[in-house]
This record gives C-alpha cells, sequence and structure tokens, in this order.
C-alpha cells in the first residue's frame, strides 16, 4: 500500500515537473501574465491549466500566448537572446527581448531614466550607453549650457540619487526635437536601454513611459498606442494615450518588451489622451547622424535662416535661357 502511495506520489511530481516544462505563458492585455497549460484554444477564449486550478480567459484580454522553451532563460522575461553588434560609432543598443508585465520591465529599466535639470526648469532622458549618452527633448536643454543629471540607482533600502554636473551637449536638433549628451566623469557602468523598432509598432498596442512629471521622479504611465504615424509641421509622431504632462519631456515611452519606441515630448493639457512621442527611428537616424548636427561651443545657436525665393521680375523684356551647345531654340 506504502510503495503504490509512493509510486502515484512520484508520478504526481514528474507530471508536475512535465507541465511546467511544456508550459505556456499568456500574456494579458491588463500587462499581467500566467503560466500554465493550455488545455483549449477556440474562437472564444482559452482554458488554461495554472497547476492548482483550471482557468478560462476571454480571448479578447488575451495579447499573445507564448510556449516556454525548456532548458534556457525563459523565466527571465528581460533576457536578451541576441544583441546587435555595437560599434563606438552606433551608441545605442538593440536587442531580441521577451514580453513582459509593465512591473518587471519598470523595475528592469527604470534605472536608465534620469531627470535633466536647466536653470530654466527640468524634464527626463534615457541612457542609450552605459558609458554616459543620453537622448532628451531639444526644448528641455533649449539656450542652457549648464545642464545636470540625476541618476536614480537602486540600492537596499530604496533609490539613491546621483548628480552630475560635469554634462556635455553632443548634438541637437530643433526641428526634431532631439538632443544627445553625455555624462562626463560617469561612476562605473551606468544603467541602459534597447531601442526598438518602429515597424514592430501597431495601433491598439499597449505602451507604457517613465519619467519626473512635474518632478515626481521615476513616474510610471500607461496607455495605447492611437496611431503610429500622426503629421504635425510635417513631421511624424506617435499618438498615445499614455499620459505625458510637464517634466515627461525627453523621456523613453516604452513596448511590453521594455524597448523603447519613442520619446516623449508633448501632449493636450487640456484634453486627456492626446499625447505624442517622436518615433524611434528618427531617434536613431539622429544617433547616427549625430556629426552633422554636433553642438559647436563657439557658435552655441547653430543659427540659419531660410533664403526667401526672388520675386517675379515685371520688366517686360524676356529672360534669356541659356541653352546647351548645339542646341536650337524653337522660337
Amino acid at each position: 500500500m506504502k510503495v503504490s502511495r509512493i509510486i502515484a506520489l512520484v508520478c504526481i511530481f514528474l507530471f508536475v515537473i512535465t507541465s511546467m516544462l511544456q508550459a505556456e505563458r499568456i500574456v494579458l492585455k491588463d500587462g499581467y501574465e500566467l503560466t500554465g497549460d493550455v488545455l483549449k484554444n477556440t474562437d472564444s477564449g482559452l482554458v488554461v491549466d495554472i497547476g492548482f486550478m483550471v482557468l478560462r480567459l476571454p480571448k479578447e484580454s488575451v495579447v499573445e500566448v507564448i510556449k516556454e522553451d525548456s532548458g534556457d532563460s525563459a523565466s527571465d522575461p528581460t533576457v536578451t537572446v541576441q544583441q546587435d553588434n555595437t560599434t563606438q560609432w552606433q551608441i545605442y543598443h538593440t536587442a531580441s527581448l521577451k514580453r513582459a508585465t509593465i512591473e518587471k520591465n519598470s523595475e528592469q529599466y527604470g534605472e536608465a531614466v534620469v531627470m535633466v535639470l536647466t536653470p530654466g526648469g527640468q524634464g527626463s532622458g534615457f541612457m542609450i550607453s552605459p558609458d554616459g549618452y543620453l537622448i532628451t527633448n531639444y526644448h528641455v536643454i533649449a539656450d542652457e549650457t549648464r545642464i545636470k543629471i540625476t541618476v536614480f540607482s537602486r540600492s537596499k533600502s530604496g533609490y539613491e540619487q546621483k548628480q552630475y554636473k560635469k554634462v556635455k551637449i553632443v548634438a541637437f536638433n530643433p526641428m526634431w526635437d532631439l538632443a544627445l549628451l553625455k555624462i562626463e566623469e560617469a561612476e562605473g557602468p551606468l544603467k541602459y536601454v534597447y531601442m526598438g523598432a518602429m515597424d514592430e509598432v501597431e495601433a491598439g498596442q499597449q505602451v507604457f513611459a517613465i519619467g519626473n512629471p512635474l518632478g515626481l521622479t521615476r513616474s510610471v504611465s500607461q496607455g495605447i498606442v492611437s496611431i503610429k504615424n500622426r503629421n504635425f509641421s510635417g513631421q511624424l509622431y506617435i499618438q498615445t494615450t499614455t499620459d505625458i504632462n510637464p517634466g515627461n519631456s525627453g523621456g523613453p515611452l516604452f513596448n511590453l518588451k521594455g524597448e523603447v519606441i519613442g520619446v516623449t515630448s508633448m501632449g493636450y493639457l487640456q484634453f486627456g489622451g492626446l499625447n505624442f512621442a517622436i518615433p524611434t527611428d528618427l531617434v536613431k537616424r539622429f544617433i547616427k547622424n549625430r556629426d552633422a548636427f554636433a553642438y559647436d561651443e563657439d557658435n552655441p545657436n547653430a543659427g540659419y535662416r531660410y533664403i526667401q525665393p526672388a520675386g517675379r521680375s515685371e520688366k517686360t523684356e524676356k529672360l534669356k535661357w541659356k541653352l546647351p551647345m548645339g542646341a536650337k531654340s524653337e522660337k
């Protein structure tokens, strides 16, 4: 009797272990996820065995079902599967990341979000490399040269603030509202983010932002992508319902993989849900061509003006066009 009971317990144990190895991860719309065995997948929903109970999930509440492979790092949703080769010229990083909850992504990448302080105000930014390069909005540092960066590092007692006063303006583009800064003499490698691809951004997908609205540090807000290519004055923006307030400017807009898909730039304070971010493909182009937008200390304004077209002449004589050699006028 005891032998049969032991055999039964061993079989149950092996069944549980096998189920865990073959488990599937179900990502829900609210950012949560479940791990279990999908018993049935129909048009109406999923039936999932999570070990101690069986759940029925409506189809509209499920974002994605991911099959977990045994023997790898699937339990860690933020593991870098494949990272691009990053050269000295390409200072930002990309990676193939796994989808996770907003809570886990905030914990993983929140330290890479910084506060940008100038005599005229404050905004947000995010680190793109471990050696101190960061992105923010141009309007956050416009007409300023004294810039301070506050980095929030996690410790056993909470978050510690470290302020860097030696900050270099590397490049900026007022038309794109982007600026590239560098913390000089940074103490040790800094936490940084990965840049996502706009090809994977779709209307309706869940996104979230981390920033410092009104000086409230490390604030997280969530929403969805309303449209990925809203036009304003000839420039495309990501329109999102994610709250963006003064102080959020220059911070990152993340997808659920923890990749940055945009730089939060502006929003309508009178109307909720109308907020905008600069797409990441424009940010990548700005970084790759940073020498063209390099900050010149001798000419900090980098001024330019458009030359107006000449007015039409009122003279009666006809303009004489120079014809190519050997050509004849038809007149």
